[in-house]
């Protein structure tokens, strides 16, 4: 059941990391600007964001399996039509349908887990499911480079087709309806919207949310920029880069395993704080060597693995403290969380999409001011709260 969910899961992240090895070949290929090939990785963001607002309610409401199937069934359909396109127009447009079939598999499984499980017995599945989520950004480049080797960066889009298609024949086959009918009466659009305003009112979650959200923003930025920097400028063949991007992945994941023993020991708003302040710490010093003329690929490289590892206590960090508060409601405060998280990443590569020249400052200027906003709404949010906040449960 992990390995089904947590593949369901990394279905989206997969389409996003296996492509980034493409992007370089894709611009030359449809005669694009960076800019433009950039954006059809932020409409696949901002679709992979929006469409977990919707999937998550709906999923309440008819059971966890139709819209699963109705989100692969998309998402493959929209890969093949990326596979085929012939001018970058047609791949942003399908790109954001693509991103819209990919959130499913970014609401439900966690659902699932609820449904089928409480307690240990779910923390346990939900780690099972977050570890095989988090093999993506490791594995995802190197799968696209040997791909773009023998089929050309369209065989990046059937290769996510052939994963689309075995989803669903494991859905059928292995996944059994986790949310009766009766489970289903007290669900409806209007529960849903009144619990997201019950959320939006929330200063201390929104806060908690953005902390994480920008952090996030410089991940997101590097995940758009660092292709064009580390391929063209530097001139690592897209194997090296994969290697290079997989190593900053790594030391976010195994950061992000200490978070449960550390904030046992420290406090886990004691860990957000340092966490931030410590990530900021080495972006800040990053922009400084690149803003005063440095050049540096190993520099790049050995900044950006501390920065990840530090990002990798707060951002699961804050997930738990914003969900702490909203127990009963916990399915749509996640919901949100990611929502929101996904859109500001996408908001950060668009606006650094605007001054990116293939260059490193441009893509380490976003990534600092994203460290630098996070740590003015650590301050806000966090600065005179000394331990976790006292649960309280908050009904829609």
């Amino acid at each position: 059941m992990a390995l089904l969910l947590g593949l369901l899961s990394a279905i989206g992240p997969f389409a996003i990391d296996m492509y980034l090895p493409a992007l370089p070949a894709i611009g030359q290929a449809l005669r694009a600007d960076i800019g433009a090939v950039q954006m059809s990785l932020t409409a696949f963001f901002l679709s992979l964001g929006a469409g977990q607002l919707l999937y998550g309610p709906v999923s309440d409401m008819v059971g966890r399996k139709p819209p699963l199937y109705a989100g692969l069934v998309l998402f493959a359909l929209a890969s093949v039509g990326c596979a085929l396109a012939t001018d970058i127009h047609t791949l942003i447009a399908l790109r954001f349908v693509q991103g819209l079939g990919a959130a499913a598999g970014m609401a439900i499984p966690r659902a699932v887990v609820r449904d089928l499980h409480t307690g240990t017995d779910a923390a346990r599945l939900m780690s099972l499911l977050i570890l095989v989520f988090s093999v993506s950004p490791i594995l995802a480049p190197l799968a696209g480079s040997a791909v773009i080797a023998v089929a050309g960066w369209r065989g990046v889009f059937w290769a996510v087709t052939i994963a689309a298609v075995a989803g669903l024949a494991m859905m059928v086959t292995q996944l059994r309806e986790t949310r009766p009918p009766s489970e289903r009466v007290e669900s409806s659009l209007g529960s849903a919207l009144s619990a997201y305003w019950v959320l939006l009112r929330d200063w201390h979650y929104l806060g908690l949310v953005f902390i994480g959200g920008f952090a996030m923003a410089g991940f997101f930025t590097y995940l758009a920029n660092s292709s064009f920097v580390m391929i063209d400028h530097y001139g690592l063949s897209p194997a090296l880069y994969s290697v290079a991007f997989g190593v900053n992945a790594a030391a976010f994941i195994g950061a992000s395993q200490l978070t449960g023993s550390l904030g046992e020991r420290f406090g886990l708003v004691g860990l957000v704080k340092f966490g931030v302040v410590a990530s900021g710490i080495a972006m800040l010093a990053m922009f400084a060597y690149f803003a005063a003329g440095g050049d540096s690929l190993w520099v790049l490289i050995v900044l950006y693995f501390i920065a990840s590892g530090f990002m990798g206590l707060v951002i699961p960090t804050t997930g738990v403290l914003a969900l702490e508060m909203h127990g009963a409601i916990a399915g749509t405060a996640s919901a949100l969380l990611g929502t929101l998280q996904m859109l500001t990443g996408a908001l950060a590569m668009a606006v650094v999409g605007l001054f990116t020249d293939g260059r490193p400052l441009p893509m380490v200027t976003g990534m600092a001011g994203g460290a630098l906003i996070a740590l003015v709404l650590t301050w806000l949010t966090l600065g005179s709260v000394r331990s976790e906040p006292t649960r309280r449960t908050q009904q829609a």
